[in-house]
């Protein structure tokens, strides 16, 4: 089955993109995504344990493979809210925009199976919206302010990118853990700092 598995469905069924393609040879820059051994338990970890701190190197798709994953619980499940948080707002229109083309990279009867409400292009830059009420949404800065706005939205999902430069960012960990969010997923390629400390705190972890 072409969801079956998040990875199965980002290898087989969707492609990426790579801004590297001409440098590297590529014949295009659409490509299912790469077949690397630390992928697997990867995705493992993502679908399996309810919060996950990752220590992560840049260059490694970390990132994109939270998205990938988060994509595919938001299109496939009916009323799944997922958040995406970072610092800047550039940096969420550049997170929800790589799971619109991870949405549209998929062959047309499978974005048939699973609608959105309106194309993908006339979607708000920080919204994905499908038919069945599945939801992913972008909220920029940090704070306990950023924290209190998390707890309106009652995600089902939560993923906090690049968290050693959000100012409050354990506050706002708190507050998704304090409203119930089932999936909750926080990264970082900064050194020592409140991040770390939190992170090496906790035993849900994973280092890639």
């Amino acid at each position: 089955m072409a969801v079956e598995h998040p990875y199965h469905w980002v290898r087989h069924y969707t492609t990426t993109f790579n801004e590297h393609w001409v440098d590297e040879g590529r014949e295009s820059p659409n490509e299912p995504f790469p077949d690397l051994p630390y992928f697997p338990p990867l995705f493992e970890a993502l679908q399996t344990q309810p919060i996950i701190l990752i220590e992560k190197s840049r260059d490694m798709m970390v990132s994109w493979s939270i998205v990938a994953y988060l994509t595919w619980e938001a299109m496939r499940v009916p009323y799944r809210t997922v958040i995406f948080q970072t610092l800047t707002e550039t940096k969420v229109f550049e997170l929800i925009d790589y799971a619109k083309q991870l949405y549209s990279g998929q062959p047309e009867w499978l974005q048939a199976a699973f609608p959105v409400v309106k194309p993908v292009a006339d979607q708000a830059m920080n919204e994905l919206n499908f038919q069945h009420s599945g939801r992913i949404f972008g909220l920029a800065g940090g704070n306990i302010k950023m924290a209190d706005m998390i707890r309106l939205y009652h995600p089902w999902g939560y993923f906090q990118d690049e968290s050693a430069f959000i100012p409050g960012a354990i506050d706002a960990y708190e507050a998704v853990v304090g409203a119930g969010v089932k999936k909750i997923i926080m990264n970082s390629s900064a050194g020592p700092g409140p991040y770390a400390d939190f992170k090496n705190d906790n035993v849900l972890n994973v280092e890639s």
